[in-house]
């Protein structure tokens, strides 16, 4: 046991706050700050993030439970967190809460890219993912010597991004990450409320400076536990987020982008769409069962608009129906969740990396050579047919770059 001793703020509100409250008879009675009826957020926001910066430890709400947060700065403030987490074999102790999926690969460099495929459509949300700490660029290293032992078991670390506002905003306004312990019931039940932090830091002996109360936990159950390696991925704690919808979520998502999403980009999703099923050896409705999820949109595009009158004929001519495509203008959550966005000209890639910057990494053209696909817009069935050809000539120089990405599970 490692109780926390900490400064208790005098129980008058503060300007601005109001909602202060004891719960429980605790060793060191912690204020207590009801969200609900607070004024100003900012004001607990600042409050909460001085408390950590002295190395102190604050309670608060996620989507799924309440966790006890300490900077992992402070090697004093983290060892305390000790006895709030339950000892699992082969795990880490305490988990390493991070501001957002971009973090990731800075703690987990050899990151695969399924992980960094889940981590970005997962986060922040109810999904902590254990991962190797094996490289020496990790920023684990960085951290006091204490911290490590606490954050890295059998060689492997434990991250989750919170979904909850309060607890992003006191990230944000910290340097560096929080270390984080989720003391559980007996049964290993989350805390779902404030009083019941309390009441589960009294019962280890254990004190926090401050609790954030935003009511009874949105999902009230368990985040999944999931572990990432080379392979795949397993799941390690049962959680709100189904297996069939992590599968769902691990899938390899390609995007096609052009002006309109009339044209270009949905006869490149089409064709593409059949080459893959060719290598999986499934119908092209069917690839998504096997991981592959295949989309298109257009920088300037309305949505619900048909495919051209030339690309309908065009693909017919190839056996495949455009009929049922509907436009649809590239966001910025198309952006984010796509692994894979191929552009038809130079200037769709410009304009996605002026709007998307995060996207740099995953936006190329879909010439290997850099070669706009010609525009068929108001030309004649020749015009898109020549078009088709092209798009299909760089797909098939394109898939195998791919690699293990597609056919390799990770």
């Amino acid at each position: 046991m490692f109780p926390l001793s900490f400064r208790v703020f005098p129980r008058a509100s503060p300007a601005g706050v109001h909602g202060i409250q004891d719960v429980g008879p605790l060793p060191m009675t912690p204020m207590v700050i009801d969200l609900r009826r607070t004024d100003d957020a900012r004001d607990v926001v600042h409050r909460a993030v001085q408390a950590l910066a002295e190395g102190r430890a604050v309670a608060f709400p996620t989507e799924t439970d309440y966790v006890v947060a300490a900077s992992a700065r402070h090697e004093a403030a983290a060892e305390r967190l000790r006895c709030l987490a339950a000892e699992r074999p082969g795990e880490p102790r305490l988990t390493l809460a991070l501001k957002s999926a971009d973090e990731a690969l800075d703690w987990a460099p050899r990151l695969s890219p399924l992980g960094q495929r889940l981590s970005r459509r997962c986060w922040p949300g109810p999904v902590t993912i254990i991962v190797e700490d094996d490289h020496p660029d990790s920023l684990v290293h960085r951290l006091p010597e204490g911290v490590r032992r606490l954050i890295v078991g059998s060689g492997k670390l434990r991250l989750r991004v919170p979904g909850h506002p309060m607890l992003a905003d006191c990230m944000r306004m910290l340097a560096g990450p929080l270390v984080l312990a989720e003391p559980g019931g007996t049964d290993d039940t989350p805390a779902v409320t404030a009083a019941d932090v309390v009441a589960r830091c009294e019962a280890a002996g254990a004190a926090v400076s401050l609790v954030i109360d935003d009511g009874r936990a949105r999902y009230a159950q368990p985040a999944s536990t999931i572990a990432i390696d080379e392979a795949g991925f397993h799941i390690v704690h049962a959680g709100i987020v189904s297996e069939e919808t992590l599968r769902r979520l691990s899938s390899l998502m390609v995007l096609f982008v052009c002006t309109g999403n009339t044209c270009r980009s949905p006869m490149a999703e089409t064709l593409f769409r059949e080459l893959i099923a060719e290598r999986l050896g499934c119908r092209p409705d069917e690839i998504e069962r096997h991981g592959v999820v295949v989309a298109s949109a257009g920088i300037a595009a309305w949505g619900g608009g048909k495919a051209s009158t030339g690309a309908l004929e065009a693909m017919r001519e190839r056996g495949a129906d455009l009929s049922g495509h509907e436009s649809q203008p590239l966001t910025e959550n198309l952006a984010r969740q796509a692994d894979v966005i191929w552009t038809m000209t130079a200037s769709h890639r410009a304009n996605i990396l002026a709007q998307f910057p995060e996207a740099g990494g995953r936006v190329t053209m879909l010439s290997p050579d850099r070669h706009d696909v010609i525009d068929p817009i108001g030309g004649t069935l020749a015009t898109y047919r020549k078009c088709a050809e092209q798009i299909r000539e760089h797909l098939d120089r394109r898939l195998d770059t791919l690699g293990s990405r597609l056919f390799g599970g990770s």
